[in-house]
Formats: structure tokens, C-alpha cells, sequence
């Protein structure tokens, strides 16, 4: 069985929280890639941002359903869940947008449980870690393409 060593990307593209969302699109399609590790200035990692993110920002704004009962209004939303919208979608830089308790896999983690995590978890671009230092990217072309490769 094959693991994250074995098929990460080594070169990994990564960004900083204070990048403008607008050039993001730029780096990612540049690159062909559908996520980035966001650093800080010491490289540490602090998020992840995908194109998801982006695509976030332009969709359209659910309103919280609510009910009246005895004069009270109740929202079926959870505040969190909204505030959390509202501020991807209005978000200027990467640190607005990105996720900041990425899911993040060793070296030694296997093939299997990758694609495991990425379907459970539903994200497509995990950082690879050594002694708690980004060492790689695993994206889902990653699988594919050793998959593909037998």
C-alpha cells in the first residue's frame, strides 16, 4: 500500500493569510491545484484554502429561517453557522476565507486512509506533516493519479 510520502506533491504552493482573495484565484489556476496551505511568516502552517472557499464568496445568501412563537422570534439556524457565512462570503484576504482547523496527515498515513478522510471529511487538499512542519500536499489528483498509475 502506498502512503502520503510516496505520492504528495513535494513543491507545495502554499499562501499567506494576508494575500487579497482576488489574486488567490490567480495562484490556483496557475498552478492547476484546488487548495493551498495557508503559513504564517514563519511557515508554520495555520489553514487551508480551496477553491471551494472562493467559490463561496460569490454564492447566494440563505436568510435564517425563523419562527414567531408569543411574541419571541426563534431562528432554526445556528448565529454561528450564518456569522461564519456571512464573513466568507464578504471576506478580503485568505485569512477571511480559509479554513483555520485544516485535516491535516503524516507521511506514513496510507492511500486508503487518505481517501477515507477526504471522503469523510469532505476536503480535497490535505497538508502533510512532519514533526508538526508542512513537508507536502496530498490533493485528490494526487489519488487519481496513482490510482491510475496501478
Amino acid at each position: 500500500m502506498r502512503i502520503a510520502k510516496e505520492i504528495m506533491a513535494k513543491k507545495v504552493v502554499s499562501v499567506k493569510a494576508d494575500l487579497p482573495v482576488e489574486k488567490l484565484a490567480g495562484i490556483l489556476w496557475s498552478h492547476r491545484i484546488n487548495g493551498a496551505p495557508v503559513v504564517d511568516d514563519d511557515g508554520q502552517l495555520i489553514g487551508v484554502v480551496t477553491e471551494s472557499d472562493l467559490v463561496d464568496q460569490n454564492k447566494k445568501f440563505h436568510i435564517p429561517t425563523a419562527i414567531s412563537i408569543l411574541d419571541s422570534v426563534i431562528f432554526l439556524d445556528r448565529a454561528k453557522t450564518v456569522e461564519k457565512e456571512i464573513s466568507k462570503m464578504t471576506g478580503a484576504t485568505v485569512g477571511d476565507i480559509c479554513s483555520r482547523e485544516p485535516v491535516t496527515i503524516r507521511e506514513d498515513t496510507p492511500l486508503d486512509e487518505i481517501a477515507t478522510i477526504m471522503s469523510e471529511k469532505k476536503v480535497h487538499t490535505l497538508p502533510v506533516l512532519k514533526n508538526g512542519t508542512l513537508v507536502g500536499v496530498v490533493g485528490k489528483a494526487d489519488i487519481i493519479r496513482t490510482l491510475a498509475r496501478g
